[in-house]
């Protein structure tokens, strides 16, 4: 199921900054070469993270889970000159794909591309002061993810979580081992008083958190 009605996504659609060719041309090379390609952030989501990316004007930028890129290189429209987007992704047989992409949108300079487990990419990173990270990797783990992002990100950072929403089963009834986790990590982050939270509808749902 879809979280908004299709009339409504379409008509959101038709009022925001079109994609760009760079961006097209890799939402289509993802739909015709990649499993899974709904996984892609998308051109509406896209233009969400471009621009609470640009409000914050960050500096460092973590992500969790690289996929094709397309989120990486929209967040990295906001930083800053000399700012720098550290990307995690476990897949290496994204490599080549991810290396083309940044490439081709001219990213590749700003972007600095890890491979391997996410819990050992971050205990390695020297940076301890990210503006914004993006969580965007396996479901299960989310919560793990922020524990160890929260005190690398600076106070009045952004923490963005995708897919919070679960295809809308986690304010249902269903007791899956996914939904059951993302709930539990809503539940978690809607009692921590140490950061601000709120949940975006956005296609699966975006928790928005900015640490106090």
């Amino acid at each position: 199921m879809e979280i908004l009605p299709q009339d409504l996504q379409d008509y959101l659609d038709a009022h925001l900054d079109p994609e760009t060719p760079g961006l097209q041309a890799i939402n289509r090379e993802t739909y015709l070469k990649v499993l899974k390609p709904h996984m892609l952030s998308g051109h509406y989501q896209g233009r969400v993270l471009s621009m609470l990316s640009k409000m914050v004007a960050p500096k460092l930028i973590l992500e969790i889970g690289t996929f094709t890129g397309y989120s990486a290189i929209c967040l990295a429209e906001g930083l800053v000159e000399g700012g720098v987007l550290h990307t995690i992704e476990v897949n290496r047989e994204f490599e080549e794909m991810l290396n083309s992409h940044f490439k081709s949108t001219n990213v590749d300079k700003k972007i600095k591309l890890h491979f391997g487990a996410a819990e050992g990419v971050i205990a390695d990173l020297e940076e301890n002061n990210f503006d914004l990270v993006f969580i965007d990797a396996d479901k299960r783990n989310n919560f793990a993810y922020f524990e160890l992002v929260i005190d690398k990100v600076r106070p009045g950072g952004l923490i963005i979580i995708d897919n919070v929403l679960w295809k809308g089963k986690v304010y249902g009834n269903e007791k899956d081992a996914d939904t059951v986790n993302i709930r539990k990590l809503n539940e978690q982050i809607a009692v921590n008083t140490t950061v601000e939270k709120l949940i975006l509808p956005i296609r699966d749902g975006l928790l928005i958190i900015r640490k106090k």
